[in-house]
């Protein structure tokens, strides 16, 4: 364990989205919960579910698989929503299921190659092998709107 604090310990909760695997830190996970039928808002961008109300407060929904141009699904009762919190902001996620959590170290992180002309639009902010699959960790400040640091 005194290795792995020295690298960096990480956990990460692991995800599926249109059959494919992503993760994000936990630290940032408030909650899972089952999928609750949204109140859509007008004018909200087409990857923005809705809200829903979470305990008296009003909780922003995102559907992730539309906010990473990924194929959306039919939504069912098997569906989960992940409460995170960054940076003040707390929204729910919408993804297919949730798979584990796991450790590791900073050291087990790859960066991803740079596949965009905007280096902005990047929301995988490393890449890691678990057991032969290829998971992606989120950059949640480049998911979240309104979230991400402003340059002057």
């Amino acid at each position: 364990m005194n290795e792995v604090a020295a690298t960096g310990a990480l956990e990460l909760l692991t995800f599926k989205v249109a059959d494919q695997e992503y993760s994000l830190d936990i630290m940032s996970v408030r909650e899972i919960r089952g999928w609750t039928r949204t109140t859509p808002m007008p004018h909200a961008p087409e990857y923005m579910r809705g809200v829903i109300n979470l305990r008296g407060t009003v909780l922003p929904v995102m559907d992730l698989a539309r906010r990473l141009k990924l194929p959306a699904r039919e939504t069912t009762d098997r569906n989960v929503i992940i409460v995170v919190t960054i940076k003040g902001t707390v929204t729910g996620l919408l993804v297919d299921a949730v798979s584990d959590i796991v450790a590791m170290s900073e050291n087990d992180l790859q960066p991803p190659p740079e596949m965009s002309s905007d280096p902005q639009m990047s929301v995988v902010r490393a890449l890691t092998v678990i057991d032969d699959r290829m998971i992606r960790v989120l950059d949640l400040s480049s998911v979240v709107p309104g979230t991400t640091e402003e340059v002057a």
